[in-house]
């Protein structure tokens, strides 16, 4: 059964977690949003699907991943669905709860970038918020950013099998969305996350192991991955980097 990933088409955003996993395993996946409509694609066949009044488990939004009769919402929770079944995860269960902790703690880190310029309102404009964005923005550069990243560097540094993944001695989920969460603080917050990069040697190094994988490496270049831009998660305002 072919993966459908259901996520808007012109954004990376929460989706490009689950991009990342399903591209470095090398699965058949259809992004459905992306796909022409007269292929049963478009945005149109997302909010059919999001929509359904049949669906019994109805996710909440976009990204939600639809594998036969399964239907998942959530990037950690489609991510905990996938690992296993893309050898994105280890055997035992503290491995898999250990990594999926790992990544509710990405999504946390997700939330709090998306909020520096959203932190009153998702229906107001960035430009309709910017003095509580400033505000936001110092503190989520200054401690945040710094203490999300020395929080992966422990959790590398104290990994029984070394520090060149988070969990295990095998690529993982959750290495693949930490490379995605380092790209997309570097665009956002240049000059931040470079100061708090200079500390976490560890992190550095599995970024930029995680980018040169040959099926990454290969989807980084490709046109399927979506360039970043003020429109996701991760937006460049120079003014909210200090």
């Amino acid at each position: 059964m072919t993966y459908q990933l259901h996520y808007w088409p012109t954004i990376q955003g929460r989706g490009e977690f689950v991009r990342l996993a399903l591209e470095a395993a090398g699965v058949d996946y259809v992004d459905v949003a992306r796909k022409s409509p007269k292929r049963g694609g478009g945005e149109t066949a997302l909010m059919r699907r999001l929509r359904d009044p049949h669906n019994p488990w109805p996710p909440f939004a976009p990204p939600f991943l639809v594998h036969g009769s399964v239907v998942i919402g959530q990037t950690a929770a489609i991510l905990l669905y996938l690992g296993p079944r893309l050898f994105l995860v280890g055997d035992s269960e503290q491995d898999r709860v250990w990594t999926h902790q790992i990544q509710l703690t990405i999504a946390d880190i997700v939330a709090e970038a998306h909020d520096t310029h959203h932190p009153v309102g998702t229906g107001l404009y960035y430009e309709d918020q910017k003095p509580e964005a400033a505000r936001v923005a110092q503190s989520f550069r200054e401690e945040r950013i710094p203490k999300y990243l020395n929080w992966f560097e422990q959790v590398l540094r104290r990994n029984p099998a070394g520090d060149t993944h988070l969990v295990g001695d095998a690529l993982s989920y959750a290495d693949l969305s930490l490379f995605q969460l380092v790209d997309g603080l570097r665009y956002a917050f240049p000059k931040a996350t470079a100061r708090a990069l200079a500390a976490t040697a560890a992190v550095v190094k599995l970024h930029d192991n995680v980018s040169r994988r040959q099926r990454v490496h290969e989807y980084l270049k490709s046109p399927r991955r979506i360039a970043f831009n003020e429109e996701g998660i991760f937006r460049r305002y120079p003014e909210l980097d200090g």
